[in-house]
């Protein structure tokens, strides 16, 4: 097996001095890959040099990447102290004392006694039961106020207080939403995840966090080829498709998707790609360790943003909401 020296491999320090390498492994495996082959990716990834991992309860895969994660430390492929672990929180469980519920299990099945990272998958409650129709309403779905996502984070911060979890972060967020709730927090983020990709940089966020020392998470790093075809739309681009993109990466004699790795690390966010293949997941860890990006490429890629969201959480939407831009308009913060 190829490998990685994690030493090699540069890193982030978050407010509080911890140190989170740039690039992790996702472990969301969409309708593509079963729990035991993300599992088994996650398996190589440990010996070929990956220290950072992002889990979520909603992937239905944390009791198998769990056992993966006891079998590495009971092995000595590497201890609890080395890795840096991530989870998230899911939709249904905002309410009352759901949080430590959802925290708890999440650390039951990962077999582990706390996270690095716990985020709020998304800032509001909405979400639909398995197998529901993706087209449908969920009548109960609610729009985000910042009094019942306080309530939520109150809770995120109660874990922090209690070793569950040494960092909380939030997700999917815009900066109207975190304009009016950071100044309540009384533990503030120590990262945000949101989607970031060539072909949606979303650069006024990005600048925005930087500027108040959240570190950036970045998912769909080389866009999202494999999601579902329900969550496919026309206008959608495929940024490894893009001759520019071709260009740089002959010039480095790599694939596209590796360019966007490059670019997103240099650019200053730390990507969490996801492959079953290991030749893929070695390289989109390795190729942060070598050959960076030109500053002249960096301006290229700067201006292929088209402002394509893939993750269009169009099944949240609540009844009223005519399409998914509703779900993302910024002058609709409701502040109670």
């Amino acid at each position: 097996m190829a490998t990685v020296d994690p030493k090699t491999v540069p890193y982030k320090t978050l407010y509080t001095g911890a140190k989170m390498p740039v690039v992790g492994m996702g472990t969301f495996g969409s309708d593509h890959a079963d729990p035991e082959a993300v599992a088994a990716s996650v398996r190589g990834a440990i010996p070929a040099g990956y220290r950072s991992f992002d889990c979520a309860a909603c992937y239905g895969n944390e009791d198998v990447i769990g056992q993966i994660f006891a079998d590495a430390f009971a092995e000595g492929l590497v201890t609890r102290e080395e890795l840096f672990i991530a989870s998230k929180v899911w939709n249904d469980m905002h309410g009352d004392g759901d949080v430590l519920l959802a925290c708890a299990k999440t650390l039951k099945d990962l077999k582990l006694d706390y996270l690095d990272m716990y985020y709020v998958h998304w800032p509001f409650p909405n979400y639909h039961a398995p197998g529901c129709d993706v087209d449908s309403r969920n009548p109960d779905a609610v729009p985000f106020t910042v009094e019942r996502f306080m309530k939520t984070w109150r809770q995120m911060e109660r874990l922090v207080d209690m070793g569950l979890t040494k960092h909380i972060g939030m997700s999917n967020m815009t900066i109207p939403k975190l304009e009016a709730v950071l100044p309540l927090c009384r533990i503030k983020p120590a990262a945000i995840e949101m989607e970031l990709h060539p072909c949606f940089q979303q650069p006024e966020l990005f600048k925005y966090c930087q500027d108040k020392g959240i570190e950036i998470v970045a998912f769909c790093p080389i866009g999202s080829p494999e999601r579902p075809e329900r969550d496919k739309m026309p206008e959608d681009i495929a940024d490894i498709e893009l001759p520019e993109m071709k260009a740089i990466a002959a010039a480095h004699g790599v694939h596209p998707a590796v360019i966007c790795i490059k670019w997103s690390v240099q650019r200053g966010s730390c990507p969490i790609p996801f492959s079953l293949k290991e030749k893929n997941y070695v390289m989109n860890l390795k190729c942060v360790t070598e050959d960076p990006l030109t500053e002249e490429e960096m301006k290229i890629i700067e201006g292929l943003d088209r402002n394509n969201r893939l993750i269009k959480g169009h099944v949240f939407l609540w009844e009223g909401a005519k399409d998914w831009h509703d779900l993302w308009d910024e002058d609709g913060v409701i502040v109670k």
